[in-house]
């Protein structure tokens, strides 16, 4: 049996192609949207409206509907208490501020701020490609939603009545920030074994502080593959996993492992697809959707062009670093063939000394042995004469 006419079994809703592209074709307004889109684009509707591709939760439009904390509060809630390890309660939820960078927000599935019960504020982000800089721009957001809560823990104190009421930096909670990676950035993606992955600052001396910044990192991509890593068979071990299998995994064989083990989940696909039942408004939203993959990918490009930008000066530092390095030691050779010029020319006048030296004592050894010729003769001579007398 088919596996579209399975996930039909399980969402009676959703259409055949033949149903679908019949509402398409007998609208002007929906065919003409549909044929602008290149030929891919067409497939992937196609494949999203009818179950042949599942249903892609990292649509935006898509994951805004079901993780509204406006509308599905307890859902939130208990998505954030498994994520951060502990039950936490939705108190209100708060306005971006725009503060991003006009770039980031192309690259950006979702993005909430949420103030929780106790105080704390929690920013959950669902990002499609994992940014460069992702420690630096994710303590930059955090450092910002620090300063808000400041902000508004100040304001709460000045409006009291009483007057002998002031703000203590006790009253300043935890900031959480959440990322979940659809594509995690290399600085992650390496730790091929984990998914998850947890920052909060620490003292090197073991001393104990509370400094409220606390991160966690969650790559789709890596769980996707560990959870896909035996013959295509997938166990989740907790809810939590469960979560992140239904944002991630968008085939069909997948959905319906992930409602055999946790029915409860239909629900939320059931929402998925009534939406599609509104072909018009999906068809739009798609081609939103469209347009920032679009600039994604140029995003991503210059991103990706900024990098090599990056290493190519790296590598021309590195090299003049290296050229500085061997002109030194040119130098150093240089000074040292000096030296040894200069060595063997004190070598060469020093034989020449030895050599005159040599010549002087060869001559004198020669003026020697003469005299001692002659005195040699002087003395035959003189024994001569005396043999005669």
């Amino acid at each position: 049996m088919p596996m579209t006419n399975k996930l039909q079994q399980y969402f009676p809703m959703i259409r055949t192609k033949e149903q679908l592209m019949a509402e398409i074709e007998g609208k002007p307004k929906l065919k003409s949207i549909f044929y602008s889109w290149k030929e891919e684009a067409r497939q992937d509707f196609i494949n999203f409206c009818t179950g042949a591709r599942g249903v892609k939760m990292m649509y935006d439009f898509i994951s805004k509907e079901i993780l509204n904390p406006e509308i599905y509060r307890e859902r939130v809630n208990e998505f954030l208490s498994l994520l951060l390890n502990q039950k936490v309660k939705i108190l209100e939820v708060l306005p971006n501020d725009g503060t991003r960078l006009a770039d980031e927000s192309t690259l950006l599935i979702m993005d909430i701020v949420v103030e929780l019960e106790d105080g704390s504020i929690v920013n959950l982000e669902i990002q499609k490609i994992g940014y460069m800089f992702p420690g630096e721009r994710s303590a930059c957001y955090s450092a910002d939603l620090l300063l808000r809560q400041y902000k508004r823990v100040k304001q709460k104190a000045e409006k009291k009545l009483d007057s002998h009421t002031k703000m203590s930096y006790k009253d300043i909670k935890d900031v959480y920030t959440i990322v979940l990676f659809q594509q995690s950035p290399q600085e992650l993606k390496k730790f091929k074994d984990v998914y998850m992955h947890r920052f909060k600052q620490e003292s090197d001396t073991g001393a104990k502080m509370n400094l409220l910044q606390k991160y966690l990192f969650v790559t789709l991509d890596n769980f996707n593959k560990i959870k896909h890593n035996n013959d295509k068979i997938i166990k989740l071990d907790n809810r939590l996993e469960a979560w992140l299998a239904f944002l991630s995994m968008d085939a069909p064989e997948d959905i319906v492992q992930i409602l055999e083990q946790y029915p409860d989940f239909k629900a939320l696909y059931n929402q998925v697809y009534d939406i599609c039942l509104n072909i018009e408004e999906v068809m739009g939203m798609f081609s939103k959707e469209l347009l920032e993959l679009d600039r994604n990918t140029v995003e991503l490009m210059i991103d990706e062009m900024q990098k090599q930008a990056d290493n190519l000066r790296t590598q021309n530092e590195n090299m003049t670093l290296e050229n500085e390095k061997l002109g030194l030691e040119n130098e150093k050779l240089g000074l040292a063939n000096e030296n040894l010029v200069f060595e063997n020319e004190s070598i060469k006048s020093e034989n020449e000394s030895i050599k005159s030296e040599n010549e002087r004592i060869k001559n004198e050894n020669k003026e020697i042995r003469a005299m001692m010729e002659e005195l040699k003769r002087q003395n035959e001579e003189i024994l001569k004469s005396l043999g005669k007398k």
